[in-house]
C-alpha cells in the first residue's frame, strides 16, 4: 500500500505537550528483554529494525521521574513522520480489551461452551507446504491421512468436531461470551474459587475474519452510525433463535492456550511477546510495521477515552491483527474486565497517525 512520510516537529502533534508517556517508556523496557535475550522482531516493509531501535531501548534503562522528562526522552531519540496514505483518506482506529469471563473446569448444564486448545492436526502452513489451489491467505490447515486441507469452520467446530479429545480449556456460561473472547483473542478465566487464569491466542483455523456487525448492518439490524460491541451484543441477546447463524457467518475460529495472570495491572502477552501495557499499546499491521516503534495517535472525534478531551496519546506497537491492514490502521489496547470492554466497544474513529523514527534512521525517510 502506497503512503509518504511527512516530517514533523512534536510541537505539531495534537495535544503532545498534554500527554504523559512514561507507560511507553516501561514498555520499551520489556520490548528490549525480548529482542536481546529471546528473539528480535521481523522488520516490516517500512524498514524500522530492531538494529534502529536498540539505542533507544538502552537508553529507556534510565529513570524518568515525571511527565516533562518522558516527553524530553522521546524528543530526543525520535523524529515523528506523519503517515499520509496515497489517497489521502485519514487513519483509523478501533479498540479491543481482555475480557473477564467466568468460567468452569468441567461442563455442567449451565456452563457448557468451551475454549478450546489447539488440535494436534492443525498445522503450520507457509509457500514451502501450501497445497496447490489454497488460497495463500491460510496460514493454518488440517493435516489428515499424510495431506493438508483447509481446516473445517466455526460451524463444524461448534457442531462437535472436537468432542472426546480432551481439547477444553474450560466451559463459559454463553457462546456469545465465547465469540467476543475470539474476537479479542485473550481472556482472564474467573473460577468459582476466585482464582484466575489467563488464555492468549495459540492458533486459528485459518479462515478470513468477517465481521458479524457488518452482516447486521447490511441486513439492516442495527444502525451503522452506532454499532458497537454493546449493540451487537443487545442484538444477539434479543434474537437468541439467529445466534448460531449470525456467528457461523465468522467461519474463523480461535485456538488458545493457557497462561498465569502476573501483573494485574498489565494485559495479556500478545504479537510482540511482551505483556500489553493498557492504554499505551497498539496493533498494527505486522507487515508494514515493526514491533516496538512508537506512535502517536491523534483524532478529535475519540474523546470517550480520555474525559471528553481529543485523543492525542503516545502508543507503542506491541500487537497485530487480521482486520488491521494498511500504515495508518491501529487497534488500542484499552485493557482488562468490563470497564475496558465498555471503552473499546464503541471505538471507531478517523485519527492521523505519526511514527517514532529513532533519529539514527530517520535520514532515510525524510524524502518520504
Amino acid at each position: 500500500m502506497a503512503f509518504d512520510l511527512e516530517p514533523v516537529a512534536f510541537s505539531e502533534l495534537p495535544g503532545w505537550q498534554q500527554d504523559d508517556p512514561t507507560p511507553v517508556i516501561d514498555a520499551l523496557r520489556r520490548c528490549q528483554h525480548q529482542v536481546t535475550a529471546v528473539k528480535p522482531y521481523r522488520t516490516g516493509s517500512l524498514g524500522v529494525s530492531v538494529a534502529d531501535l536498540l539505542p533507544v531501548f538502552e537508553a529507556a534503562g534510565a529513570v524518568f521521574s515525571s511527565a516533562p522528562e518522558a516527553r524530553k526522552f522521546f524528543e530526543g531519540h525520535f523524529v515523528p513522520f506523519r503517515i499520509r496514505p496515497a489517497d489521502r483518506r485519514p487513519g483509523f482506529v478501533t479498540a479491543f480489551y481482555e475480557p473477564e469471563v467466568e468460567v468452569r473446569a468441567i461442563a455442567d448444564e449451565a456452563f457448557r461452551f468451551p475454549f478450546y486448545r489447539r488440535p494436534a492436526d492443525l498445522v503450520d502452513i507457509d509457500d514451502t507446504n501450501r497445497p496447490e489451489g489454497m488460497d495463500p491467505y491460510f496460514a493454518f490447515g488440517r493435516l489428515r491421512d499424510g495431506r493438508i486441507e483447509e481446516y473445517p469452520d466455526r460451524r463444524t467446530i461448534e457442531e462437535g468436531l472436537l468432542l472426546g479429545q480432551g481439547l477444553e480449556i474450560a466451559h463459559a456460561r454463553s457462546k456469545v461470551d465465547v465469540f467476543f473472547v475470539h474476537v479479542q483473542g485473550a481472556a482472564r478465566l474467573v473460577y468459582p474459587d476466585g482464582s484466575r487464569r489467563r488464555i492468549t491466542y495459540a492458533a486459528k483455523t485459518g479462515h478470513r475474519f468477517s465481521a458479524i456487525g457488518k452482516l447486521l448492518i447490511e441486513r439492516g439490524e442495527i444502525d451503522a452510525a452506532t454499532v458497537s460491541m454493546t449493540s451487537i451484543r443487545g442484538w444477539l441477546v434479543a434474537h437468541p433463535e439467529e445466534v448460531d447463524e449470525v456467528l457461523w457467518h465468522n467461519r474463523s475460529f480461535i485456538f488458545f492456550r493457557e497462561a498465569p495472570v502476573g501483573d494485574e495491572k498489565l494485559g495479556p502477552v500478545a504479537a510482540a511477546k511482551v505483556p500489553l501495557e493498557p492504554g499505551r499499546s497498539l496493533a498494527v499491521d505486522r507487515l508494514i510495521h515493526t514491533f516496538g516503534v512508537p506512535f502517536y495517535i491523534a483524532s478529535e472525534t475519540l474523546t470517550h477515552l480520555d474525559g471528553g478531551r481529543p485523543f492525542g496519546r503516545l502508543m507503542l506497537a506491541l500487537d497485530t491483527g487480521s482486520a488491521i491492514v494498511g500504515p495508518a490502521r491501529g487497534d488500542i489496547f484499552t485493557g482488562s474486565g468490563e470497564a475496558a470492554g465498555a471503552l473499546a466497544g464503541s471505538v471507531r474513529n478517523d485519527a492521523d497517525f505519526y511514527i517514532l523514527v529513532p533519529r539514527a534512521a530517520a535520514a532515510r525517510y525524510r524524502h518520504g
